[in-house]
């Protein structure tokens, strides 16, 4: 593409240079590659405007900028090079994206996905479901990428748009005609989903989270409304909305431009499920639709997935399946990982690695675990610990809801980063002594573990809440591999 058709597409103030062929696009100066058009623009932590020239110095055939400085300088220093100014970085990327990458965000159907908890889960769902019917999808999440059967590493929950795009091209070229994205928070804030045409959005629910970023809970809650009211888009077709969720409820009345479908336990959802019945590794429930009750089974277990399993039946419905093709799919779908992840164990313990990482969904983690173990009288025995370098109002709130809810809290490091662990585990055992549950702090996390398990006895479960999928743990001096389900696999192995 030459930048004298690429430049008019952007929402520029100036642009000048004689038109160059550009064949790709980087906003990161050591990816930069001769041809390549570089967008630099100001980051929450860094200014891609300082690295201008090293783009040039590798090659980079044009320049985009959202710095008058640096275009002027640009003018002065090297009249040579097509530029163009812009009032919006994050927006041109994704424009320039686009158009160098022949819009492939045009030829799927995407699914976007956002909430507090159950995005990972409930974007696996829908998935499965579309691939149940044999289409071929594109996954952008937490966890992991998919492009058709290809498994990609995740290296954001919602990445750049440059990024996203170029896994939908990717996508395209195997035959995609579906895309499912988790949209954090942070990603429609900072719009790194500018100019994606969603045609479902999900909305899950809204617990405290991400307050050392948005504040308070109205502009956490903003940030999600974003998706719902189209992010340099029209708004969603359709938007799939939690009916029991305070703010869900809120969305469904704002959401006028949308249909909306909405979910939940609560009388009037259009999805909505009744006589639940579980046991460690199944879930079964009858689930009204727009086309009568259906009996759900699926392998994934709690009242969580339910919601999480309705969230994804309201969404596939709305993308073309049958009542009876959900069904089907749910009963097949496999498990997330770190998400109520049993590890196999033959000692008559149920040891469980889930990713929840606040009191809401600690809370809730505790619940169906103390429902699994009520018939044969086991104990709840909770592990968790807070991340460092975020919000730390939550702290002594997810000690109270362990405390609350388990038998034995042990008390451990998640991420410190660069706080001191020992001051993060003072701040949530508060919440914990105030429950008067007997509690062991452990600060190494294998430690802590070891003690949690070998505490257990035969009917008892075990949960190690916090870090679910993630194969890593962030410290003051570097990250170190670690892997709460192989540590806890090799605890049992060593018993």
């Amino acid at each position: 593409m030459n930048s004298e058709q690429l430049f008019p597409a952007l929402s520029s103030a100036e642009r000048r240079g004689t038109g160059v062929e550009v064949t790709g696009v980087e906003y990161d100066s050591r990816r930069v590659k001769a041809g390549d058009v570089f967008v630099a623009m100001r980051g929450e932590t860094t200014d891609g405007n300082r690295y201008i020239d090293a783009a040039l110095s590798k090659g980079a055939a044009a320049i985009v900028t959202d710095s008058l400085s640096a275009y002027e300088a640009l003018g002065r220093e090297r009249s040579d090079v097509a530029a163009a100014l812009v009032e919006h970085g994050r927006r041109a990327l994704a424009e320039v994206s686009a158009a160098v990458m022949g819009h492939p965000e045009k030829r799927l159907a995407l699914t976007g996905v956002t909430g507090t908890n159950g995005k990972t889960t409930t974007a696996f769902l829908v998935e499965s479901l579309l691939k149940s019917v044999g289409r071929t999808c594109v996954l952008i999440g937490t966890i992991e990428y998919h492009v058709g059967d290809e498994v990609r590493v995740s290296e954001h929950t919602t990445p750049e748009s440059r990024d996203v795009l170029a896994v939908f091209a990717d996508g395209v070229a195997v035959g995609a005609t579906e895309a499912v994205m988790e949209m954090s928070s942070h990603a429609l804030e900072q719009e790194r989903v500018w100019g994606l045409p969603v045609e479902v959005a999900i909305f899950t629910n809204l617990t405290q989270d991400h307050l050392d970023y948005h504040g308070t809970m109205e502009r956490y809650f903003a940030a999600k409304l974003r998706l719902f009211e189209g992010v340099g888009t029209v708004p969603p077709r359709v938007a799939v909305v939690n009916l029991d969720d305070e703010y869900g409820r809120r969305i469904a009345e704002m959401a006028r431009h949308s249909q909306v479908v909405t979910y939940g336990f609560e009388e009037g959802a259009e999805f909505r499920a009744m006589d639940v019945r579980m046991k460690a590794g199944e879930t079964r429930f009858t689930m009204m639709t727009p086309k009568g009750a259906v009996e759900m089974v699926s392998p994934l277990t709690g009242r969580v997935n339910v919601y999480n399993l309705l969230a994804a039946s309201g969404a596939a419905y709305e993308r073309g399946l049958t009542v009876d093709e959900i069904v089907a799919g749910a009963a097949q779908v496999g498990q997330v990982p770190g998400r109520f992840q049993v590890v196999p164990s033959d000692n008559g313990v149920t040891v469980v690695v889930d990713y929840a990482h606040t009191d809401d969904a600690l809370r809730s983690l505790i619940a169906l675990a103390r429902e699994l173990v009520a018939p044969h009288d086991g104990r709840v025995i909770t592990l968790f610990g807070c991340g460092g370098d975020r919000d730390k109002t939550k702290r002594p709130k997810m000690g109270r809801a362990a405390g609350e809810g388990s038998d034995l809290v042990v008390l451990t490091s998640d991420n410190p980063r660069t706080e001191e662990p020992g001051a993060i585990t003072a701040e949530a055992l508060a919440g914990v002594e105030a429950t008067g549950t007997t509690c062991i702090v452990e600060e190494d996390r294998r430690g802590a573990i070891e003690i949690a398990i070998r505490a257990a006895k035969a009917g008892d479960i075990v949960l190690i809440a916090g870090k679910g999928h993630e194969k890593v743990q962030i410290l003051a001096d570097g990250v170190v591999a670690f892997d709460d389900a192989a540590v806890a696999g090799s605890v049992l192995r060593e018993l």
